[in-house]
């Protein structure tokens, strides 16, 4: 029992990362915009988040650091996908690729920073007691955790039950027939996608000063970025789904690493599912799903059983025929 409570709480604290990562880029969709550069802002806020932290001493101040990070990281992409109606596949990968460069110059000698402060945690009285689900979820869990689980309600209602949310469906639906009633596409197109990249910079600095801490290279954020563009079409575009494959995936990602030291786990000594290949497979996997999600948004007809918006990828021109 103990092994599993240890495991699903360590995957709510890495699903924690996850969840603010994805969340911003179902936003960013939601709009029409696909942004492939998850995993660059991530990592360019990772490394600012730590290193404004390190210098400040103030964690909090690392983390808004970060943010605005991968915000300045994410109006590049919007400039070059809303603005000049690029190819967005193209300007994401570009970004992801900026990102890792960008980091790598930044992040040069912050291994060996000592002392940098971290984000509180905290416990939830009389929650925190509660059999099995209270030391998952509300013992000694970090601020940022407590945010995730405000998060996931509040993104669901903000898009299914606001005006606001009505005209973010209505751009990445149908942004010409949004325009004709006065709805700005390109400005909301460009908020969203700094929305997106103000929670990827949140959950790059979430990782190196809360969930694992540390700066580790291109490596900190360990494919998170591109895990959180596969969730964000496996969920449908439903933040609620999307809050749930955060967490379970954050619960494998963990199991993987503490069954190799345990040997009777179902009292079986070394059952073959716990080989090395399953450990490079689960490596492997973020690199995977990214490749099936640039399939599936290649072809209009997989998308559409899938419930994407219809205007996802397709830059919006004022004036020209396409999506009503």
């Amino acid at each position: 029992m103990n092994f599993w409570i240890n495991v699903l709480s360590a995957g709510v604290g890495n699903g924690t990362a996850l969840l603010f990562a994805t969340m911003g880029e179902l936003l960013a969709e939601r709009a029409g915009v696909l942004n492939l550069g998850v995993e660059g802002m991530m990592l360019v806020g990772a490394v600012t988040a730590y290193s404004t932290a390190f210098a400040t001493g103030d964690p909090w101040i690392g983390l808004l650091a970060g943010m605005l990070a991968g915000a300045l990281l994410s109006l590049l992409h919007a400039f070059v996908v809303i603005t000049l109606r690029a190819d967005q596949v193209v300007s994401g990968l570009s970004l992801t690729f900026l990102g890792i460069g960008l980091a790598l110059v930044f992040g040069e000698g912050l291994a060996s920073a000592r002392g940098v402060p971290t984000i509180p945690t905290l416990s939830i009285p009389l929650l925190a007691q509660i059999p099995f689900l209270g030391p998952i979820f509300f013992d000694n869990k970090s601020v940022l955790v407590y945010f995730g689980y405000l998060l996931i309600p509040a993104v669901w209602f903000y898009v299914y039950r606001t005006r606001a949310g009505l005209h973010l469906r209505a751009i990445g639906e149908y942004p010409a027939a949004a325009d004709s009633l006065g709805i700005d596409v390109y400005l909301w197109r460009y908020f969203y996608v700094l929305v997106g990249g103000l929670m990827a910079g949140f959950a790059g600095g979430a990782i190196t000063l809360s969930i694992t801490p540390g700066w580790f290279s291109e490596f900190t954020t360990s494919g998170f970025g591109w895990i959180a563009i596969a969730l964000v079409i496996f969920a449908q575009w439903d933040p609620v789904r999307a809050a749930f494959g955060s967490y379970l995936f954050g619960s494998l990602r963990r199991f993987t690493l503490d069954v190799q030291g345990v040997q009777d786990v179902f009292g079986i000594a070394n059952p073959f599912f716990f080989d090395r290949n399953l450990q490079f497979f689960l490596e492997m996997l973020p690199y995977a799903l990214t490749v099936i999600v640039l399939i599936l948004g290649s072809r209009a007809a997989i998308r559409k059983r899938l419930g994407a918006p219809a205007a996802l990828g397709i830059p919006y021109v004022r004036g020209e025929r396409g999506l009503l």
